[in-house]
């Protein structure tokens, strides 16, 4: 029985393992990780945090006192898969735990990770099991902000679907730009793998995956929980030794 938590730049997600399944999830703010840890302090024999920007001390400091073998998720840690990267200690913990997720899901296939959130990150992991890298593109919103506070004209947009290809209004034309664009490049990049490695899987994870799992000409698995699969693989692995 194993928890994890992952503390992303916008919400912060846990999951509840028991018998390598998930039991129990949720979403909740980063000020409430030390009552999810208290939560299950009980019933959790491992614990692991994980998150993409610097645990507050006091937060840590919190979960700890409820859950002394707490391990935080680094990219120092064995991973199962091998990482063939330039510079492994830059690598997020979203991004580690992705790749084990596709490892511990599809087991010696060559799988590509796409992530659409804050950042729309792609990753891949060869049948070999090893960890190849990827890319880094702006998500959805930074792309709005991004036209919004760089341009005199323009004004910010809040993220919607765009009513049609063809904007018939300033706010339906930067819709239509930013989520039709980066539509058109995830299909993109899904043929250019796929070109390379013929039989690679595709999977779609991440908070904006509503405006692309369903308009993607591509064959893909939407799985909006791989990314805490893969710590629970992390975690279980590292509780082994």
């Amino acid at each position: 029985m194993s928890l994890v938590i992952d503390i992303g730049n916008t919400r912060t997600k846990y999951a509840y393992f028991v018998g390598g399944r998930i039991k129990e999830k949720g979403n909740r703010t980063l000020e409430d990780v030390p009552k999810i840890v208290s939560h299950y302090s009980g019933k959790a024999k491992n614990v692991m945090l994980s998150s993409v920007k610097t645990i507050p001390d006091n937060i840590l400091s919190e979960s700890i006192k409820h859950k002394p073998n707490l391990v935080v998720l680094s990219s120092e840690m064995e991973m199962p898969f091998k990482i063939v990267y330039e510079t492994p200690k830059t690598l997020g913990s979203d991004r580690l735990s992705l790749v084990a997720g596709a490892a511990f899901v599809f087991p010696n296939r060559p799988v590509l990770i796409i992530d659409v959130g804050t950042c729309i990150t792609i990753d891949f992991i060869d049948r070999k099991t090893r960890y190849l890298g990827g890319s880094i593109s702006p998500g959805l919103k930074m792309r709005l902000k991004a036209l919004g506070s760089q341009t005199d004209a323009l004004p910010l947009v809040e993220l919607s679907e765009p009513k049609d290809l063809i904007g018939s209004s300033t706010k339906e034309s930067i819709l239509s730009g930013v989520v039709n664009g980066a539509i058109k490049e995830l299909e993109g990049a899904i043929d250019s793998y796929q070109k390379r490695y013929s039989d690679t899987i595709v999977v779609l994870t991440g908070g904006d995956l509503g405006f692309f799992d369903k308009k993607l000409k591509n064959s893909i698995f939407a799985d909006k929980d791989i990314l805490l699969k893969g710590m629970y693989f992390i975690l279980k692995q590292h509780a082994n030794k």
